[in-house]
């Protein structure tokens, strides 16, 4: 009798182990990572933010602030959930879904710079660079085998997309962008795509999703990154931000 009642509460507290440990954010940020951009906002719904440049030399040492901080307008509907480095939990909410308005929150790799200017205009760059073409475009048609990717149309073989975003056709909000690796790594069909860091359009209007800048920002963000020091983009809700810096070793901000 007393056995049966010992193997009960092993296996209760085993089971209490197991519900914290898989309700404890995991660090998702990579000791490699020596470069990150830190975005706030004041709620979940709010479409306005405050973003800040960070570098350390490894991963024991302290984030340095770079530069002053800079506003920031994003997805009309706020924030929500995206798919990056970090594992969203099962009840995570709210959720970024294709065509919902919303930025990603979370943690996310940041890849390719393009612009109008050209390369021997931007000079010497620590990331790739892709001066846009009438041909560029980024595929939002989740049908597509091109989903969330930015693809040069005269480079393949089939267009299967009837959705799209010219970048061409925007000069002045896509002067310059860096690419947002939301949903790029096994990619989900509706959770979300073509997620860029970009300058601020003419008219300062929030945006689909993206999160937008200051152009001469955003000169200095590209001139600033290092594909090599694997340059991150953390965005979530100031409250969130402070309920999880201490786990995931977050700069002050």
């Amino acid at each position: 009798m007393r056995l049966w009642i010992l193997l009960v509460v092993i296996a209760a507290l085993i089971m209490v182990v197991m519900f914290i440990l898989s309700n404890t954010p995991v660090n998702p940020i990579p000791d490699s990572s020596q470069q990150m951009i830190v975005v706030t906002t004041p709620s979940w719904t709010a479409s306005k933010g405050i973003m800040q440049r960070y570098e350390r030399c490894d991963a024991e040492a302290n984030w340095v602030s770079v530069g002053p901080p800079a506003p920031v307008i994003l997805g009309r509907n706020g924030l929500g959930w995206g798919r990056g480095l970090y594992q969203i939990l099962e009840d995570s909410n709210p959720i970024k879904r294709e065509g919902d308005g919303k930025s990603p929150a979370g943690v996310f790799r940041l890849g390719e710079a393009f612009g109008f200017p050209t390369v021997e205009e931007m000079g010497e760059l620590k990331i790739p660079y892709r001066p846009v073409t009438d041909y560029l475009e980024c595929v939002d048609d989740m049908e597509s085998q091109y989903y969330t990717k930015l693809v040069e149309t005269d480079k393949v073989e089939l267009a299967d997309w009837e959705s799209s975003e010219h970048i061409y056709r925007s000069p002045n909000a896509y002067h310059y962008g860096v690419m947002v690796e939301h949903n790029t790594a096994d990619t989900q069909k509706g959770a979300g795509s073509c997620i860029i860091l970009h300058c601020v359009s003419v008219t300062g209007d929030s945006t689909a999703g993206c999160t937008t800048i200051d152009r001469a920002e955003m000169e200095k963000v590209i001139r600033w990154l290092n594909a090599d020091a694997y340059p991150l983009l953390v965005q979530l809700p100031s409250p969130v931000y402070k309920r999880l810096q201490q786990d995931w070793k977050l700069p002050n901000f």
